[in-house]
């Protein structure tokens, strides 16, 4: 996989680490509305997918007895305190790193809210890794492939130059809608035989992102001749 000038990060489950956080919430949010818990990590992977509404109807929420909307509200209002506590995943930083030292640009993108997306990714010593964060403009996690289709438009790169990184089959999905590749994290959120079923490369550890690039590219450089950090 060569040429990639742009990296496109997912942020929940592929960099953030939130998958315990998250299945502990969904299991409080599910028996307070009187379901049945998720026996284990491996169901709660097997039932997460996108839009997020969907996921909720897997794990047996039943709209008709309890809107969406309340349910969202109920899951944000105990998973925001929780993942204040959340690390990155292994060898996240050192993976951004070595592909900045590349002269690889790279955004997070996220079907989080914009400011929630602010406020975490601020937990962490990553901002100078990002040209741009992007969120979408509500909590209900339906989709973020517009957001992604617009910047892949105005981002000066070719489609097959800009790389996506999640740990979802919505993120291939997006990839896929804006013509660019995809490489899938099987350390988060979604079961890896789901992930590998779409035919994209799916890797343990994000330290085995760099060598799926190929040979490290010359920095980039700025109009001026110097390095663009």
């Amino acid at each position: 996989m060569t040429g990639i000038s742009v990296v496109v990060w997912d942020w929940n489950g592929t960099l953030l680490d939130d998958v315990d956080v998250c299945f502990a919430t969904i299991n409080t949010v599910l028996t307070t509305n009187g379901c049945a818990a998720l026996p284990d990590l491996a169901a709660y992977r097997r039932s997460f997918c996108f839009p997020v509404s969907r996921y909720y109807e897997n794990v047996g929420f039943d709209f008709a007895r309890t809107p969406f909307a309340v349910l969202a509200d109920q899951f944000m209002s105990l998973y925001h305190p929780a993942a204040a506590h959340c690390a990155l995943q292994p060898g996240a930083v050192e993976t951004l790193a070595a592909l900045q030292a590349r002269g690889l640009r790279q955004v997070l993108l996220s079907a989080s809210l914009q400011e929630h997306l602010e406020l975490q990714a601020a937990r962490y010593p990553i901002a100078g890794y990002f040209d741009r964060l992007l969120g979408i403009g509500d909590i209900y996690a339906k989709s973020k492939q517009q957001l992604a289709c617009d910047f892949v438009r105005g981002c000066g790169a070719a489609p097959r130059q800009v790389l996506f990184i999640g740990d979802s089959v919505h993120d291939f999905e997006v990839a896929q809608a804006c013509g660019c590749p995809c490489v899938l994290y099987a350390g988060g959120h979604q079961a890896r035989a789901a992930l590998a079923a779409t035919g994209s490369p799916v890797i343990e550890a994000l330290a085995q992102l760099p060598g799926l690039l190929g040979a490290e590219a010359p920095a980039r450089k700025e109009a001026n001749g110097t390095k663009r950090i």
